[in-house]
């Protein structure tokens, strides 16, 4: 199968050198080319537009910061759909609008192609060895035909039902996420003016029923300082807004999603759009004069896991 792939950021550039480390021949495509130009050295390929691009490979994979990004990718001037054809693959791995991604699938399929939804979820760091989850929303013959490649980028990956069904999954979890990580950094600053010890902090949370990813995780570059997941704040209020926005037209009275919401949007306008997530835990800092720093914790994320094929997960009662 030769793979294109459009967006070469913080996830899509580890994605994509999952395929080249893998022996996929890849095409790829960045509005940077310097971003590129690893990844051409590696062997990939340099595609001149999206059109292009589909029209050499059999699947065209975008991972991109926004659904407008993704819109003007796909049908914009020499866009993805102007290359569209009977036996090509779309595939969507950027965290997007459940109605967005709807719409552009159907216009793949009214060209003959068919589509998918397969956003990440686990972090950077686990999206660079390939030890990533995958939430893939098709149709099972899509689906069967993308399982080995996307057992190659991720560890575990569950069909979840049609297009807009992964998309939905994945706003979840990441509302899931950032409630986690606010409530971390006022767990952090709190027993930090209670006098205690914060890497005696850190190991309560991690043996304990408090504990999460996102504790074991981001918990220990909060305590380093550099507050690095390679994830800004615009991209959080991005993800939460989105599943706000969902509930909203399930007309699902919310409480703790609108607060998260005016949190980080605060969190933007203090410290700026493209901040580290993270350091959504300046706002309690700089309220209280307190540093949550800590000596012996990574400077960034690391996935220790050895790289391995990934496999289907099967839902209980499957």
């Amino acid at each position: 199968m030769k793979v294109g792939f459009i967006g070469l950021g913080n996830v899509g550039g580890k994605l994509a050198g999952s395929l080249l480390r893998n022996g996929f021949e890849t095409t790829v495509l960045d509005l940077d080319k310097s971003v590129a130009q690893p990844f051409l050295d590696q062997g990939a390929e340099w595609a001149a537009n999206p059109r292009e691009m589909i029209e050499r490979c059999d699947l065209v994979i975008t991972c991109l910061p926004s659904p407008a990004a993704c819109a003007d990718v796909m049908e914009g001037k020499d866009g993805v759909l102007g290359g569209m054809s009977a036996g090509k693959i779309w595939a969507e791995m950027s965290t997007t609008d459940v109605e967005e991604v709807k719409r552009l699938a159907a216009l793949v399929e009214g060209k003959g192609g068919s589509a998918l939804e397969c956003p990440v979820s686990g972090g950077c760091h686990r999206a660079a060895t390939g030890n990533i989850s995958i939430f893939a929303g098709c149709d099972r013959e899509t689906f069967d035909r993308m399982l080995p490649l996307l057992t190659t980028l991720g560890r575990r990956v569950l069909h979840t039902g049609p297009i807009g069904s992964a998309s939905m999954l994945k706003v979840m979890t990441n509302y899931l996420a950032t409630a986690n990580l606010l409530t971390v950094c006022e767990a952090l600053v709190t027993m930090k003016a209670a006098g205690l010890d914060l890497a005696t902090t850190y190991e309560a949370i991690a043996i304990s029923s408090g504990t999460s990813f996102v504790a074991e995780t981001e918990g220990q570059v909060i305590l380093n300082g550099s507050r690095d997941i390679s994830f800004t704040m615009d991209l959080v209020s991005k993800d939460i807004g989105l599943f706000q926005a969902l509930a909203e037209k399930l007309d699902i009275p919310l409480e703790i999603s609108p607060l998260m919401v005016s949190i980080f949007k605060d969190g933007e306008s203090r410290f700026g759009p493209r901040e580290l997530s993270p350091n959504i835990i300046k706002r309690l800092e700089e309220a209280t004069g307190i540093d949550v720093l800590a000596s012996g914790f990574p400077v960034e994320m690391v996935d220790n896991e050895p790289e391995e094929q990934g496999y289907e997960v099967i839902p209980r009662g499957r």
